[in-house]
């Protein structure tokens, strides 16, 4: 997927889902802030929570195709500590047949207008079972679409 990385001028106007999660102590790392380790593990949450809203998980989204990974990006830009409560913006700003990427966008729930943190993830459809790369499935692609549109993207 050629990917346009949007997540350094994104703006949370871009975004219609978003979810809050809290920083737990075991996030913290010796520097005393949310550990760059733990941001993947957060944008799997945000990630899991967009997904459900219409019925899907990473290992179902229809006609037994599962989601994997193939990229993720992180830009920091403050920190978070613990207690915090972020919101974390989602969204699937461009789309293919086999593959779409994520936009996420964390900010402190008190103060929206101090980003934590921009990030990116590329999904690809896949099957487990067969070890394979596979198209979308048609009824994910236009829920998708129907729900982001006209922000997402089909290349």
């Amino acid at each position: 997927m050629a990917t346009n990385s949007t997540t350094q001028s994104v703006k949370i106007e871009d975004f219609r889902f978003s979810t809050e999660i809290d920083v737990r102590i075991s996030d913290i790392n010796y520097g005393g802030h949310l550990g760059n380790d733990r941001y993947l593990s957060l944008l799997q949450d945000a990630r899991l929570r967009y997904l459900n809203q219409f019925g899907y998980s990473e290992m179902s989204v229809g006609d037994g195709i599962s989601l994997i990974m193939r990229e993720a990006k992180l830009t920091f830009k403050a920190e978070a500590f613990w207690g915090d409560r972020l919101k974390i913006y989602v969204r699937i700003a461009a789309l293919e047949a086999a593959a779409f990427r994520m936009d996420y966008l964390i900010v402190r729930s008190e103060d929206e207008s101090r980003v934590i943190a921009t990030g990116e993830t590329e999904m690809l459809g896949f099957d487990y079972a067969a070890r394979k790369v596979k198209r979308l499935p048609l009824k994910f692609i236009e829920d998708i679409e129907n729900y982001e549109t006209p922000a997402v993207r089909r290349a």
